[in-house]
């Protein structure tokens, strides 16, 4: 809700993450992230020649997400006067601007998040039909520990699929989708991702 703060966002992905998780696992695997296709293909644990397709459905979900965003919300889009919030809607924005200090917080974030899912996808570590519950708690620790100063994107698809569609949707009063800060939450996850996949190889 409006003004509900860092914790109930971070309540509310973490919930998302948990229904998505349980709802796919036994189809895809749960892959929900670019970063995560690439972090488990680099870590050997799933086949670089299918990354492209899943990094395809990722993007199309997440700007079909977004797009059922829209249009239960487009009276409130619309009667918003305030075009950062439209946008906040969509994507993420950094607390302070720093792109040097953006990226690092988000691949730190993203490194953390990796980590634990190379763990998590050992079989000796399976929870059977639970598996999507660590998963949800980390994201939630994810978000209210790391998540302030960029709104932890930590998935390059969650931000760029519903930021693409911000652009292209109508929605009055709407300004800019803020490109200019756009890479940090794809390139910064896909680096932690990937130092996360080489960490886990002495560890």
């Amino acid at each position: 809700g409006n003004n509900g703060g860092l914790i109930s966002i971070a309540f509310g992905w973490s919930m998302a993450v948990f229904v998505a998780v349980f709802m796919v696992a036994d189809i895809s695997g749960a892959h929900l992230s670019p970063a995560v296709s690439i972090g488990l293909a680099a870590a050997g644990k799933f086949p670089w020649e299918q990354v492209p397709a899943y990094v395809l459905a990722q993007m199309l979900g997440a700007m079909l997400g977004a797009t059922l965003v829209w249009l239960v919300y487009r009276p409130h889009l619309n009667a918003s006067k305030e075009p950062a919030a439209q946008l906040a809607c969509f994507c993420t924005a950094p607390s302070i601007r720093n792109a040097k200090e953006n990226f690092l917080s988000e691949a730190v974030a993203t490194f953390i998040f990796m980590l634990a899912v190379l763990k998590l996808t050992k079989p000796s570590a399976s929870m059977g039909s639970f598996d999507a519950l660590p998963v949800a708690l980390l994201v939630l620790a994810i978000g209210l520990s790391l998540g302030g100063p960029t709104g932890y994107a930590i998935n390059p698809a969650r931000d760029l699929g519903p930021r693409i569609m911000h652009a292209l949707l109508p929605i009055q009063g709407k300004r800019g989708s803020d490109w200019s800060y756009a890479w940090i939450p794809v390139a910064a996850p896909i680096a932690g991702a990937l130092l996360a996949a080489w960490a886990s190889l002495y560890l």
